[in-house]
């Protein structure tokens, strides 16, 4: 039986895709003008929606001076606009157990996601992992939440949509992992768990 459940946000509890256009458009046209190769531009612009802006340009070779002025760019940004959540999130709203949201990104842009979605209230405490403040990365978090609150790995289920981010740290850490996978994509990503939807969580909470 699992007690803790600890989610990702982006692309987990909403999809990227649909605020990237207004989100990152300023972004995306940085990148249109300063990388020669179409092709890299258009698959960097798509990796923006899945990953940290730090770890793609450094993929695609953004250069100092573009990764820097990126950075300027969504440093201090924020959303705005309305968001919804994926139709499925209310499943794991109804979950009876304690929810932390660990998050990648800068810190006043997730949090204002969180604002916008209006789930603040459904988690015991938000972690955002901003590589801009700091050096920790989700294992850190996790391995926190664990001894500040006296969980036992086997009590948690850590949900997310990256098999490089908080599934990877999360067998890091030993703590079974549920892959959100709704375009099914990871057929090898050794999850504990896999679906295109979360039916089978609340099951797996309670077994």
């Amino acid at each position: 039986m699992k007690r803790v459940l600890i989610l990702d946000l982006d692309n987990t509890i909403y999809p990227v895709k649909s605020i990237s256009a207004k989100l990152f458009e300023p972004l995306f046209e940085l990148i249109d003008e300063r990388l020669d190769d179409a092709q890299a531009a258009l698959k960097a612009k798509e990796e923006l929606t899945r990953r940290p802006y730090q770890h793609v340009a450094d993929e695609f070779g953004f250069g100092e001076d573009v990764k820097q002025q990126g950075l300027d760019l969504l440093r201090d940004a924020t959303y705005d606009e309305p968001m919804q959540p994926y139709p499925e999130y209310e499943t794991l709203r109804k979950i009876k157990a304690d929810k932390f949201l660990v998050t990648t990104g800068f810190t006043k842009l997730q949090l204002s996601k969180v604002k916008q979605l209006g789930i603040n209230g459904d988690f015991k405490k938000i972690y955002v992992v901003d590589p801009e403040q700091s050096n920790l990365n989700k294992g850190d978090i996790f391995r926190q939440i664990m001894m500040d609150n006296g969980y036992d790995a086997e009590e948690i289920l850590i949900i997310g949509d990256d098999p490089q981010s908080e599934i990877k740290f999360a067998k890091e850490v030993g703590i079974d992992t549920f892959l959100f996978d709704p375009e099914d994509r990871y057929t090898d990503s050794h999850a504990t768990y896999r679906a295109k939807d979360y039916r089978d969580v609340a099951g797996i909470v309670n077994q």
